[in-house]
């Protein structure tokens, strides 16, 4: 198969580890910088060029579009839908979970155990707001934060208030703020599940440095292989489906009332073959092989 990895550079990670896994397998591979793309746009004629040359002949494209790249990101990747190419991603899927509050809602629906959260765009109704989530400590991010940027952790009142301001004075561009139960029980502690068509490939315990609240690894996080429980691979599994993705993390934190998620990430980093020793690239090869050339499902997520 021709193959094109939607990426930032053939430097990071995964884009080495897909292509070197592509290549193994006798595909055709070609890593695009996707913000380097363009699409011309034109009636029943849609094109990607790259670097002067139109993308065209790809069975297959592998999206791992940045957070910070969403909007161009998806684009091209839709762009990519309309030729026909498969993805085992697809445009919708990507950027309904960039969207953290548009991700919770989607799990409630679905019956996925998540934190209490509160969204607003106001400070106006604070106490109101701080006795919807709980009691305090709370936590205080942006919708559209990743790597554990945005988010912060407030102990007292006068220091949600101050953080809520902040967030309203700094958010132009129609992201919500979220208020979110603070877990005791699993501060610090997460654990990222890495989801391939519907299947459950590696887990990772996350623990953070320094007391830091957030578990990461960018924010510097330590990781180890875990066993989950039954319930929490159910979890994971359901999560991906509630958000339409074949290829996901999704993050969950340990409570005395079971599992909750707290996100799923449609582009998950690779480090976790590194922590777990599993190999993540080979299975979302696999699925790639079995469905790119099946005719396109459906999305049924419906928001």
């Amino acid at each position: 198969m021709k193959i094109a990895i939607l990426s930032n550079g053939p430097g990071n990670y995964s884009t080495k580890r897909l292509k070197e896994e592509a290549k193994l397998r006798g595909h055709d591979v070609k890593v695009i910088k996707y913000k380097e793309c363009y699409a011309s746009i034109e009636q029943n004629k849609p094109v990607v060029s790259y670097r002067g040359e139109d993308l065209i002949g790809f069975d297959a494209i592998i999206p791992r579009i940045a957070s910070s790249m969403t909007r161009y990101g998806t684009a091209i990747v839709r762009q990519f839908e309309m030729t026909g190419v498969y993805t085992p991603s697809s445009s919708i899927a990507i950027t309904r979970s960039r969207d953290k509050l548009r991700t919770l809602q989607l799990l409630a629906r679905a019956g996925v155990g998540i934190p209490k959260t509160v969204f607003t765009r106001n400070t106006t109704d604070f106490d109101d707001l701080i006795d919807e989530v709980g009691e305090l400590p709370v936590i205080i991010k942006l919708a559209r934060g990743t790597h554990g940027n945005g988010v912060v952790l407030a102990e007292t009142k006068k220091a949600a208030k101050s953080v809520l301001q902040a967030f309203h004075v700094m958010d132009d561009d129609g992201t919500n703020i979220l208020l979110q139960e603070f877990v005791k029980e699993s501060a610090g502690v997460d654990i990222r599940v890495f989801v391939v068509g519907g299947k459950v490939i590696a887990s990772m315990k996350r623990q953070s440095l320094d007391d830091d609240f957030r578990s990461n690894l960018h924010q510097g996080g330590a990781g180890e292989s875990i066993k989950l429980t039954d319930e929490e691979r159910k979890t994971a599994l359901k999560a991906a489906k509630a958000m339409g993705l074949s290829i996901c993390g999704v993050d969950i934190m340990r409570s005395d009332r079971g599992p909750l998620v707290l996100e799923v990430n449609s582009s998950p980093g690779f480090g976790i073959e590194k922590v777990t020793g599993r190999d993540v690239a080979g299975p979302i090869l696999d699925y790639i092989e079995q469905n790119a050339k099946r005719s396109r499902r459906r999305d049924r997520v419906g928001a």
